[in-house]
């Protein structure tokens, strides 16, 4: 059985990984809007740091929500854990502690990203160069992850970054849709206005899902449709039934690894019935807020047990 630091390092490299991808998609998402509107998006700048967690952060030390102050809180202010070149660092970090459970390809590229972006953040970021910047992070994100699946055995190993990666991925697509769920409730004053429209390819967008939700569902752009589509779908990779298929499937496969079949596995496949069994009319019957709630406390709950039952602080 693996040593339980060394899961630790591996789960957590993976979602701060992911983490910083998410963060980036999330600000470029944000930015499109922000272009959009007659007051500089003020309301959509501080909707992205609330998405993200972060917003009571950004008011111990700003008080406007302006394009560029964001942007640099949420890219390289060091005041911020969770800024993007926080979570490079802190991936490279447990990369390191890690280094001997990796194959060199993957630790080539988690160095190569984090040395890529400390030059790109050095400065302070514009509007001007925020897209290529953006860019560069996806990018580099995007290599860690194909060393990963082009590299590593299929052992444990594998399984802890890969539970690392859809735990992250599957709190944020649930975050983002919570912080837009008034959109998905919209007054009929707005719907199929600019800002409505607006509004929607800001939370497809946030997940890269713009170009596959329409060419699933050509022009029928609803509450409905999106929820379904973030929610239940399971051919869409950022989905909460897509993370959760996974986070089951690796939680299996270290069952098979170590024979002992866990807590926190028996909380995931509970978690896989309920979103198996549930339906976007019943969802939105029972309160879209009040499930995403509940699904980013219980996220955050398995996080705890995958933590305990693998001993990642020993």
């Amino acid at each position: 059985m693996m040593l339980g630091k060394n899961a630790g390092g591996l789960f957590w490299m993976f979602r701060y990984i992911e983490r910083a991808e998410n963060i980036a998609r999330l600000l470029e998402a944000g930015w499109h809007i922000a272009l959009t509107r007659s007051n500089g998006g003020a309301n959509e700048w501080q909707s992205i740091l609330t998405t993200a967690g972060i917003n009571a952060a950004y008011r111990e030390k700003y008080s406007e929500y302006d394009a560029a102050t964001v942007i640099n809180f949420l890219l390289r202010d060091r005041s911020n854990p969770s800024c993007v070149m926080s979570a490079i660092e802190a991936a490279r970090t447990n990369a390191r502690q890690v280094r001997t459970a990796l194959s060199g390809e993957v630790w080539e590229a988690v160095n190569d990203c984090w040395m890529t972006l400390k030059s790109t953040l050095a400065r302070p970021v514009t509007e001007r160069n925020l897209y290529d910047t953006l860019s560069t992070i996806r990018h580099g994100t995007s290599v860690v992850r194909g060393a990963l699946h082009g590299t590593m055995l299929r052992n444990d190993i594998y399984a802890f970054s890969r539970l690392g990666t859809f735990i992250e991925r599957a709190d944020n697509t649930a975050r983002i849709l919570d912080v837009k769920y008034y959109v998905l409730l919209p007054s009929a004053a707005f719907v199929g206005t600019t800002i409505d429209n607006a509004q929607w390819e800001v939370i497809l967008r946030s997940v890269s899902a713009e170009r596959s939700y329409h060419w699933l569902n050509g022009g029928d752009v609803s509450p409905y449709g999106i929820a379904e589509f973030l929610i239940l779908d399971r051919r869409m990779p950022r989905s909460l039934a897509f993370c959760y298929s996974k986070i089951g499937q690796y939680l299996e496969l270290l069952e098979q690894e170590y024979g002992q079949r866990q807590d926190s596995q028996i909380q995931s496949d509970r978690i896989c019935m309920r979103l198996r069994g549930a339906s976007v009319p019943s969802i939105f019957e029972d309160g879209l807020h009040e499930f995403l709630r509940d699904f980013i406390a219980d996220t955050s709950r398995l996080a705890n047990h995958i933590e305990t039952d693998f001993r990642f602080y020993r």
